[in-house]
């Protein structure tokens, strides 16, 4: 991460689907397709970007604090995991 970029937290894992590698986010503030994340946890810390998301099944471009929202993840997640955005300042 360079120095002119921080993380923002922007929600939490809430359920991982296994065989589709969907992640079901709980959302805390504004994020969108295209965004860069990173997603920690106790075994988890890896780093991707959102390439769609869903609400109730329908592709959005963008989610709020509120939302839940479904993607894919390159890698497992946990329950509670973390997830951030990265911004620049």
């Amino acid at each position: 991460m360079s120095a002119e970029e921080e993380l923002q937290e922007v929600g939490v894992v809430e359920h991982y689907y296994v065989k589709i590698e969907v992640a079901i986010v709980y959302v805390t503030a504004p994020i969108f397709v295209g965004d860069k994340i990173r997603i920690k946890g106790s075994t988890t810390d890896f780093e991707q970007t959102i390439k769609s998301m869903e609400i109730e099944h329908k592709q959005v471009e963008k989610a709020k604090s509120g939302d839940a929202i479904g993607f894919k993840v390159e890698k497992r997640v946990r329950e509670k995991d973390i997830v951030y955005k990265k911004v620049s300042i």
